[in-house]
């Protein structure tokens, strides 16, 4: 298979499906907010959404509407508090109601570390002395054949979609990571279709001259996506840093559903792509988020002449 080069709006119109499973993916940075906005500008429905650490993007994914389901490890805006669209959703069913599928990060890693490894299940000790569970009926127990001992076991979980923010790829999907790695690796393996959006696209002589930034191969990636600033408000490390006065202010953004919807009406469906999300900033995001120059030291890989 090789991955092919689109637009976001072709990607997300060719491999994301009404009622798919979908995993947006990255830890802390490199979070897919370009993606999720053309799901919400699509109009996608009945979406099962997944993700370690469930943030602004499917507070606003969720306030959209697009979801039926929400499977997760921790819910809030981090650092700051609540997600007021995911809690209308669960607590007034507005705009449609969402139920929930609680995990610890560790359990929702080890569901997707058993997908990527054609396991059906994988088994852990994290829920010793919680309540999860009680009410998560897919936590069951296991009797280790070695020990005798009863550990927790959770499903695998495969993705219908994965999609993915990273620093750089090739045109064939080789795609290279820095800084905080979160799962990409493992959705990546899990799902059964993989976009990766990216900050840019490199040659592949760039991508082979550091072989061992390579976090995803292209032998999984469906399609890539060239977006510069994609994952703003997170923060792309060597690119931009994190906006944190965004996230500050989403706490009275979501705060209630009219203001809610009119940053949706503003901001996602009042422009057209990422690149009209970026001139409409008027150059404030390359003006205050633009990080510094940190150079690692290089690494000599040797040639065999």
């Amino acid at each position: 298979m090789s991955a092919r080069l689109l637009s976001m709006k072709e990607a997300i119109s060719q491999y994301v499906d009404d009622g798919d499973v979908v995993a947006a993916e990255g830890f802390t940075h490199l979070i897919p907010f370009s993606a999720g906005h053309e799901i919400i500008r699509q109009r996608k429905k009945d979406l099962i959404l997944c993700r370690l650490t469930p943030d602004l993007i499917y507070d606003q994914m969720i306030a959209a509407g697009v979801a039926r389901k929400l499977i997760f490890g921790w819910i809030g805006n981090p650092g700051v508090g609540s997600l007021y669209g995911i809690r209308r959703a669960v607590e007034k069913e507005q705009p449609r109601p969402l139920s929930l599928e609680e995990y610890s990060h560790f359990g929702l890693l080890s569901r997707l570390k058993a997908g990527a490894s054609g396991l059906p299940f994988m088994h852990l000790r994290d829920y010793d002395g919680t309540d999860l569970p009680a009410v998560n009926g897919s936590i069951r127990t296991v009797e280790c054949p070695f020990t005798g001992e009863s550990l927790a076991a959770v499903p695998a979980l495969r993705p219908d979609v994965a999609i993915l923010h990273a620093q750089r790829a090739d045109s064939s999907g080789n795609t290279q990571v820095w800084g905080l790695l979160g799962v990409q690796k493992e959705v990546a393996f899990a799902a059964k279709k993989v976009i990766v959006v990216v900050e840019e696209i490199v040659s592949e002589d760039v991508i082979r001259a550091d072989p061992n930034r390579t976090l995803v191969p292209g032998l999984v990636v469906d399609a890539v996506v060239a977006e510069p600033f994609g994952a703003h408000p997170s923060y792309a490390q060597g690119y931009y840093d994190r906006d944190n006065d965004f996230y500050l202010g989403w706490a009275q953004t979501s705060r209630t559903a009219a203001s809610l919807e009119a940053y949706l009406d503003e901001w996602v469906y009042g422009v057209a792509s990422r690149e009209e999300y970026v001139e409409k900033y008027e150059g404030e995001l390359e003006r205050r988020l633009k990080p510094q120059p940190n150079l690692s030291p290089p690494v000599d890989y040797g040639l065999y002449t």
